[in-house]
């Protein structure tokens, strides 16, 4: 599929994280005969120096993708591709999407910085940066795709192998920078991915994945709330599902909508975190019939397709980690969708995306603001 160049002249700009699949993404495009420069984008969520492409080191100590040993990776992969590579602070801007992360938290709702991160930095200033250098294109190692609407418009399309598709997380890129964004390894599998790693003798090969948010160590995200907001962590009440008090929780920003695990509150049957009050500082419990909802509010709509009609049928996904299921979605007047499934969804998340699909198309989406089992005016 790559042995006749097809990006001749062109510059592209590779977001590379140290990873496996920045790194066959930007091998694959300087097959295609592009001419890639290699940037690590310093978040200041970095961490220790063990972090790099050595097994026992990556084994011992898992982090996200900001350490200085991913940094030395994406580096070391740089160089044995030939390519020009830079080291750019973006930390100033990052402290943007960590900001948000916290106000969510302490607003009840539960964030997805990973969009966000795609939406600011990655096709925001990183994809400004590529112009001021005279790059045609910006690219990363995201599993999805890149096609066109029926009009004619780039578009995103979901990854070929869906247990990987991340297009749910790139909902966000503004419509304006999709003519110049590529996304190497869509079409790929990851087994696949790796396989031409080590056939091309790519040092990361067989570094794990990032399973943690890249300025949350060791995932203690509660630890970071606490120490960037300690104002806003208190005490508060569970509340069962007859309204009455049944316990007393550390903080609401303890849970998310959903939580099984950690509630500490015995029912004789499965309990989950239904709602959370952030006004009142009440964490709302009940069974699981009790997570199911049909309609939700969203807002900050970022629209892909050609047009946003008043009213249209899709599928629509609400977290990463779930499948589109068939749902209508509406228009407001002030220009918030209204999303409503065919069927009950268990544990639609304020704060998390709803993103609208057309087969393997993403039309759109927006942030959840609101949940209800009923139609929503």
């Amino acid at each position: 599929m790559f042995d006749e160049p097809t990006g001749k002249g062109k510059k592209v700009v590779v977001a590379m994280s140290g990873g496996v699949d920045s790194s066959v993404a930007a091998a694959l495009l300087q097959r295609q005969g592009y001419e890639c420069m290699g940037v690590f984008m310093r978040l200041g969520g970095e961490m220790d120096e063990d972090t790099s492409c050595d097994p026992d080191a990556r084994k011992a100590n898992r982090k996200g993708c900001c350490s200085t040993g991913d940094a030395a990776d994406a580096r070391y992969v740089a160089g044995l591709l030939g390519m020009d590579f830079y080291a750019l602070n973006f930390r100033s801007d990052f402290g943007r999407i960590v900001d948000y992360f916290v106000q969510e938290y302490n607003a009840g709702r539960t964030p997805n910085p990973c969009v966000r991160c795609n939406e600011y930095l990655k096709f925001g200033k990183l994809a400004r940066y590529a112009r001021a250098v005279g790059a045609d294109y910006v690219a990363t190692g995201h599993y999805a795709r890149v096609g066109r609407t029926p009009g004619g418009r780039p578009a995103i399309r979901r990854g070929s192998d869906l247990t990987k598709d991340q297009s749910y997380v790139l909902f966000g890129v503004p419509p304006e920078e999709l003519p110049r964004m590529l996304l190497p390894i869509g079409d790929y599998p990851k087994s696949q991915v790796r396989e031409m790693a080590q056939e091309w003798g790519l040092p990361v090969h067989s570094k794990p994945d990032s399973q943690e948010i890249c300025f949350v160590p060791n995932n203690n995200y509660f630890d970071l709330l606490s120490k960037k907001s300690p104002e806003s962590i208190r005490p508060g009440e569970f509340i069962g599902p007859d309204g009455n008090v049944v316990g007393k929780h550390p903080g609401h920003q303890r849970f998310t909508v959903g939580q099984r695990k950690g509630v500490g509150v015995a029912f004789g049957y499965p309990i989950y975190v239904t709602a959370i009050d952030s006004q009142t500082n009440r964490v709302h419990l009940g069974p699981a019939e009790e997570l199911l909802s049909q309609h939700l509010l969203a807002n900050e709509i970022n629209w892909l397709d050609d047009d946003l009609p008043r009213q249209k049928r899709c599928l629509a996904k609400v977290r990463y980690n779930s499948q589109p299921a068939p749902a209508v979605v509406t228009l407001t007047a002030d220009h918030n969708l209204l999303v409503s499934f065919d069927q009950p969804t268990a544990a639609i998340t304020p704060g998390q995306a709803v993103v609208c699909y057309e087969e393997d198309r993403v039309l759109g989406g927006g942030w959840i603001q609101k949940v209800s089992r009923t139609p929503l005016a």
